[in-house]
């Protein structure tokens, strides 16, 4: 049975088309992540699945439920961190995790040996009020609290953003050891250094799916050659390139990256930015990421 299956489910505000016809599938014990940039329809989906919004179209199974039709039993079964800190930051973190197990009909207790290796880095500050706490603990208490009713299904919508790389590791380290517990993970992230973490991935962008897969099978699938070139100016190399006949020129980080469709044109656009004057730091052919492969099949489907 499939934890997760989405069928060509719509939603629009208004004018805004947040996501169109979109459909993916995740297995059970899966950590699956939705990868995209703001404003993608990341969260809209999010919210149709955990049943906080209805979709215009389309329809949705989670562990054979249906979405609508099956809502309340679906509720108990899920575990939800959205994407902005929502827990009562009035309370300590004790008494938020007392009342989130109290809202499912649970005890800490009951639960406490899948929340402990969250929870002991937790639990020096137990008595803090939530609202005091920093941006990473305050996931590592928002998890817990997602956790203590054991859910099957785990929706996490972006539960790194504003939180230190240290604590981002962390949290992905627990997210990896849901898998051996028997919990599905659904997550999402801007963030595309994180999507190599996940056992398979979609990408989405302005409401559709790009392509769902391995992440080496996304990056096996990449058209071309990517050449990274250093420079002391890449405004004035990206300009200089603008209208040069490649398959796609693009900044990333400290360096311009060209795509070209055969390694022998990198020596010609060299030679040429050589005879101008604009003085290249290093040049090199390099593997594609997950962010290289979100830009072609972006341009792809622009096109």
């Amino acid at each position: 049975m499939k934890a997760i299956e989405v069928a060509e489910i719509s939603k629009s505000f208004g004018k805004i088309k947040a996501l169109d016809k979109v459909s993916l599938t995740v297995e059970e014990g899966e950590l699956f992540g939705l990868i995209g940039p703001d404003a993608a329809g990341k969260s809209t989906l999010f919210n149709i699945l955990v049943t906080l919004l209805n979709p215009d179209q389309g329809d949705a199974t989670i562990l054979g439920l249906n979405l609508m039709k099956d809502y309340k039993k679906l509720r108990q079964m899920i575990g939800y961190l959205p994407g902005q800190f929502s827990l009562y930051g009035d309370l300590s973190c004790w008494e938020n995790l007392e009342f989130f197990a109290t809202m499912y009909g649970e005890s800490i207790e009951e639960n406490y040996d899948l929340i402990k290796p969250i929870w002991e880095q937790l639990q020096p500050f137990k008595n803090r009020k939530a609202s005091a706490l920093s941006g990473g603990m305050k996931q590592k208490l928002a998890l817990c609290c997602a956790l203590i009713h054991k859910p099957k299904v785990l929706f996490l919508d972006e539960p790194t953003t504003g939180v230190d790389p240290v604590s981002r590791k962390e949290l992905w380290e627990i997210l990896q050891k849901m898998k051996s517990v028997g919990i599905t993970v659904f997550v999402s992230t801007s963030y595309m250094d994180e999507a190599t973490i996940c056992n398979r991935i979609a990408l989405i962008q302005k409401g559709e799916i790009l392509g769902s897969a391995k992440p080496q099978q996304i990056i096996d699938a990449y058209q071309g050659y990517l050449l990274a070139i250093r420079t002391d100016n890449i405004y004035q190399l990206l300009q200089f390139l603008k209208d040069y006949p490649a398959r796609n020129i693009y900044a990333s980080g400290q360096y311009v990256n060209v795509v070209f469709n055969d390694k022998g044109e990198a020596d010609k656009m060299i030679e040429v930015i050589e005879k101008n004057n604009i003085q290249i730091r290093s040049k090199e052919f390099i593997q594609p990421t997950i962010e290289d492969c979100f830009i072609q099949l972006m341009r792809k489907k622009d096109e």
